[in-house]
């Protein structure tokens, strides 16, 4: 940890102190952090129920072909080979999202599909069964690439019409309902079509003196957790309907998602969060309706946990995307016009991410004359989903990139170019709604006063160059609910249904503590089922903390109150005059006059008890978003020789909003900056012309190690206060992977001249780029 990064952790510490609260503000621990580094934690992996089958996937050998018959004579041969599920053992459901696509029924639309699921006595039994299946396969032809699928003639992932497709994306394809008369649309792989206008384009780029227009490739990247998608599911004989465990960010999200395929109620499906060993937005619930109707199937238990390999071929990576953006200036600097065009490949289902997208293309640098286009197309390829600010990491490569090179050409330093252009509050988004308070600003100023920055010439005199770059997170909500309970021993219970996927039940404990007014240490944050815990949306979009968060600091405050009016009544003092320090409730001035809380928590739990338990409800909907932003430094240095990037230094700003826990949000900053650096420098999850996955083991997929991420991480937490997040916080954990890639991509050009458009910006592209001459890759 960094001397800069203990500075900004100290005056946090100091400015959260001195409004009043001990607990806010200081280093604390991750509360299940012992568990974890132990071996304590139990994984979905660890659990084993009585009775459990084990399930294994038979993939699909085509990226496209129609599935003539199926036989699983020699694989219900094996012993300990319980059954052979097919389509045919399914529900026929309409397949409106991936993770109702089940198993193949009549045709795979992707290399890696499950076209059987067999279920063993052991797990060895369970992978000799698949491998034993046999299945006739008709080949037939593919579609890979956004060019290929758009072409005349294509072949179409949803011949019959693309699922699960949204009023929105139905009205771009001409298919709105008007009037009583609704148009046919002919089946296409472009899934929807969004587009976003302000001003006049063509009048903008007539005032332009400089004009950058570049496309951009980005490609598949892989959440790539250590823990792959795992579960559980367990028929109940009493209710008919299932328990489920997973490793899952969002229990309330999949028991919604099972009930309806076993027909019973949601309240007969219990679903239990397990310890989640990394997700990065891709547990929302995949294999879950599967392994459930599986159970239910056979009357037993069943677990099914991927193999790295099924998790790299066969779950929801973010999306490959090709941007156009042409961008105009004046010859004052000033900018005044963009022209965006957005393909986003979503493979074999649509994701939906067309307007997030438009919005932030349009929004992070407002200008008079925009125009944002984008486009979802369906290939034969695995379902993509959200992977940490989903699109927002592309997103900023390609805008930041091109924003860099225009300050090049206009001579303008790169800070101050940003800081002229960047959203600030009240500006207009491409929605027309304004921006609400935004740190875009205050980032790129702390970036800029960073010795990093100052002495910059220093390091080119080294041969390194620098980059940076600044790009953030729209903020995501959703209503939350929490209980919060004092037992007799004094200890302040938290009930919640949020799933601690990053640390959250710590920020948990802090928010409670300081509502109460007792030590974080005496909190104890309890996540329940789905049967008991207070309802909570997944955990993902950064919004954990900033909802169920206000949710849990106002249950604290409704059992706060319940406490002093207790020992108000037994001082005979008005509430206003009492106060809880070291855990107990006192007259403020009379120190001796004070009961303990686990004298008052007894009083409330024991026969004849003159009062109720303490317990308190908070329940939340908040509504307006706390967009945050990180601004990144990377200095680096290029072998021209071999094309090969070294990243010697790379330094992350941060507005947080409010610094609750600055130890946990330096380690949230530092792992999304890792991960930026996978994509900059090292991931794509590429398939070859037949549609068949050839980074399918980390043999292939280069994830980037400990040596490979900066030597040289350089945390800086600021605090611009939201005006709506509970305490002024905001979401954390989305922002730090955004700017990463264009940093490093800019510092490379700094030390190159070399524009890289293209990710991950690879030794034999850079190199080859450097060899012609080009400021440009033509690819990897």
């Amino acid at each position: 940890m960094s001397d800069m990064k203990n500075a900004a952790m100290k005056n946090a510490t100091e400015r959260v102190s001195n409004g009043g609260s001990a607990a806010l503000g200081r280093p604390m621990r991750i509360v299940d952090g012992q568990q974890k580094i132990t071996g304590d934690a139990r994984y979905t992996h660890d659990l084993k129920l009585p009775g459990m089958l084990h399930a294994r996937l038979v993939p699909s050998l085509y990226a496209h072909a129609n599935l003539r018959g199926i036989d699983a004579s020699a694989a219900l041969a094996r012993e300990g080979v319980v059954a052979v599920l097919t389509a045919e053992d399914m529900p026929d459901v309409p397949p409106s999202s991936r993770n109702l696509l089940l198993l193949a029924r009549d045709r795979v639309i992707f290399a890696g599909q499950p076209v059987a699921l067999v279920l063993a006595e052991d797990e060895g039994a369970a992978e000799d069964g698949a491998t034993l299946v046999q299945v006739d396969y008709e080949e037939m032809p593919v579609a890979l690439g956004i060019d290929e699928a758009l072409a005349e003639g294509a072949p179409l992932v949803w011949p019959e019409g693309v699922p699960g497709l949204d009023a929105a994306a139905a009205e771009a394809h001409g298919a709105a309902v008007e009037e009583g008369e609704e148009e046919a649309v002919a089946p296409s792989n472009l899934a929807g079509e969004t587009v976003m206008e302000r001003g006049d384009l063509a009048a903008g780029f007539a005032e332009a003196a400089h004009i950058v227009e570049r496309v951009f490739e980005t490609p598949m990247v892989h959440q790539n957790s250590l823990e792959t998608h795992s579960v559980i599911c367990q028929p109940d004989p009493l209710s008919g309907g299932m328990r489920v465990w997973a490793s899952t960010q969002a229990p309330f999200g999949i028991r919604q998602l099972v009930a309806p395929l076993l027909g019973v109620p949601e309240s007969d499906v219990t679903v239990t969060p397990a310890t989640v060993g990394g997700a990065f937005g891709a547990k929302f619930g995949l294999y879950e309706p599967l392994v459930a109707l599986a159970a239910k199937a056979v009357g037993r238990p069943v677990r099914l946990a991927l193999t790295r390999s099924e998790e790299l071929a066969a779950t929801n990576p973010a999306p490959p995307m090709r941007q156009r953006l042409k961008m105009g200036a004046r010859a004052d600097g000033s900018l005044c016009a963009l022209d965006a065009e957005v393909w986003i490949e979503s493979g074999c289902f649509p994701f939906g991410l067309g307007g997030l997208i438009s919005l932030m293309v349009g929004s992070f640098y407002p200008l008079e004359h925009t125009r944002v286009v984008a486009r979802e197309v369906l290939t034969f390829k695995q379902s993509t989903g959200a992977y940490r600010a989903p699109g927002a990491t592309a997103v900023i490569y390609a805008l930041d990139t091109v924003l860099d090179e225009l300050a090049a050409q206009l001579g303008e330093d790169p800070i101050e170019f940003r800081l002229r252009h960047c959203a600030r509050a009240g500006q207009p988004m491409m929605n027309d709604r304004p921006w609400e308070s935004l740190g875009m600003a205050e980032t790129l100023e702390a970036l800029q006063a960073h010795p990093a920055w100052q002495e910059r010439e220093e390091a080119r005199a080294q041969g390194r160059g620098v980059g940076i770059s600044v790009g953030g997170w729209m903020g995501a909500t959703e209503p939350a609910a929490a209980v919060c309970q004092l037992n007799r021993d004094g200890l302040l219970h938290i009930h919640a249904g949020a799933v601690d996927i990053s640390g959250t039940n710590t920020g948990f404990a802090l928010l409670a503590a300081e509502a109460f007014g007792i030590e974080p240490e005496n909190v104890r944050v309890l996540t329940g089922d789905t049967s008991y815990a207070p309802y909570s949306g997944g955990s993902g979009g950064s919004k954990v903390t900033y909802n169920t968060g206000a949710a849990v600091r106002l249950a604290a405050q409704a059992a706060r109150q319940q406490v002093l009016e207790v020992a108000a009544n037994q001082f005979e003092a008005a509430v206003e005059d009492l106060e809880i320090v070291d855990g107990r409730v006192r007259v403020k001035g009379v120190p001796d006059q004070s009961i303990t809380l686990s004298a008052i928590a007894s009083g409330g739990m024991r026969f004849g008890g003159q009062y109720p338990p303490i317990q308190g409800n908070g329940r939340i909907a908040v509504t307006d978003l706390s967009p945050a932003f990180s601004a990144q430094l990377a200095e680096v240095s290029v072998d021209e020789d071999t094309g090969e990037v070294t990243l010697h230094r790379l330094v992350i700003v941060q507005d947080v909003g409010r610094a609750l826990n600055p130890a946990a949000i330096g380690g949230q900053m530092m792992g999304g900056a890792a991960q930026g650096i996978g994509w900059a420098l090292h991931e794509d999850l590429a398939y070859d012309e037949g549609g068949q996955l050839v980074a399918g083991s980390w043999m292939d997929y280069s994830v980037p190690d400990v040596l490979q991420v900066a030597p040289d991480l350089d945390v800086v937490i600021i605090e611009v206060p939201s005006e709506h997040g509970v305490l002024g916080i905001r979401g954390v954990g989305e922002a730090p992977v955004v700017p990463t890639p264009a940093a490093i991509a800019n510092a490379i050009a700094d030390a190159s001249g070399a524009r890289m458009t293209q990710l991950p910006i690879t030794a034999p592209a850079l190199r080859a780029a450097l060899a012609g001459g080009s400021a440009l890759n033509g690819g990897n």
